[in-house]
């Protein structure tokens, strides 16, 4: 999963064309209701949430053939090629400006190659379900940091227990009263980083590139060609070239990309646009569901009780801290 690179929805919100204000002479066909039924945005919501929470299983089966830092690569250079051909459709172009470029630069860092290259190691050595997991963990650290970096977000009690919450279930998903065994804490600790390495860019993008020149497609579509030479910078130092172009790996990670990533940002633009940030960032909370059935389903990773009732309790911290008071009437 990854974030938009500016904290703002699209400048004209996608509409439907209802049948009163169609022309007089339109007819309706039977396809009609169907599309309109494809085109809900619930609909699109829980396709978002089941792509980004198949994404961890697309990773671990891609890290079957290709290194973690290839993996990494795949994804973003995918996900580019996706969102450049909406840009291309849509005749957008990419931001201008050095400062902008600069900016978008660490973003792609810190949203896209550094957490993309940690999950991809993290699984090496961790199931899938658990690095899904990790990455609900999202908003816990970002309350946390932006306690320290944003002082208009004051905290509440309500969001207080949240955290306490969330980081209480952490602890039931690692075993803490065992002593963390059966555990890889590296693996751990990495997916945790990748985890903690969103709501970090976020921050950044919020205080640099908010209200930067520019749609949000067209800036997260520079973001990702900024990761994807970032991490093509570094491929011939750190890895080497696959042997061959095994068929199931291969395929999980150009899916990972255009569909993981590409695709899925597009689909998020369109639900933030329609309903509004509150509503559609509510899919964090079904990924680690959806990527703990599909590591357990298609993966047979096995399963603990702690597993999934400590991610019952991660993301009612999480969304207790993405809570805020109901205004006043």
């Amino acid at each position: 999963m990854s974030a938009p690179a500016a904290p703002r929805p699209l400048a004209s919100p996608p509409t439907a064309t209802s049948p009163s204000t169609s022309s007089p002479t339109s007819v309706a066909t039977p396809a009609a209701p169907r599309r309109r039924w494809l085109t809900d945005w619930r609909v699109r919501f829980a396709v978002l949430s089941v792509i980004w929470g198949f994404s961890f299983l697309l990773i671990k089966v891609g890290t079957e053939a290709y290194a973690p830092l290839q993996v990494a690569f795949g994804r973003v250079l995918f996900g580019t090629a996706v969102l450049g051909a909406a840009l291309a459709l849509r005749r957008e172009r990419l931001p201008r400006g050095l400062r902008t470029w600069g900016h978008l630069t660490v973003a792609a860092l810190l949203l896209n190659a550094l957490p993309f290259t940690l999950f991809a190691y993290a699984e090496l050595t961790i199931p899938s379900s658990l690095a899904g997991i990790c990455n609900a963990t999202s908003p816990l650290w970002g309350m946390v940091l932006s306690l320290v970096a944003l002082s208009e977000d004051r905290p509440t009690r309500r969001r207080f227990a949240g955290l306490v919450i969330g980081f209480l279930g952490v602890l039931t998903v690692l075993g803490a009263w065992q002593g963390f065994s059966g555990l890889d804490a590296k693996g751990t600790a990495m997916a945790l980083l990748a985890s903690l390495s969103y709501p970090v860019g976020w921050i950044y993008v919020r205080r640099t590139l908010a209200g930067r020149e520019g749609s949000p497609l067209a800036m997260t579509g520079a973001q990702l060609l900024l990761a994807t030479v970032q991490l093509g910078a570094l491929l011939p130092f750190f890895t080497s070239a696959p042997s061959g172009l095994p068929l199931w790996p291969t395929l999980s990670v150009v899916a990972l990309g255009a569909l993981g990533t590409g695709f899925a940002l597009q689909t998020q633009y369109g639900l933030v646009a329609e309903v509004g940030p509150t509503t559609a960032q509510m899919v964090t909370y079904f990924i680690p569901v959806i990527a703990t059935a599909a590591g357990v389903l298609a993966l047979g990773e096995h399963l603990t009780w702690n597993t999934p009732v400590g991610a019952a309790i991660v993301l009612t911290g999480a969304f207790l801290t993405q809570s805020r008071p109901r205004p006043r009437p």
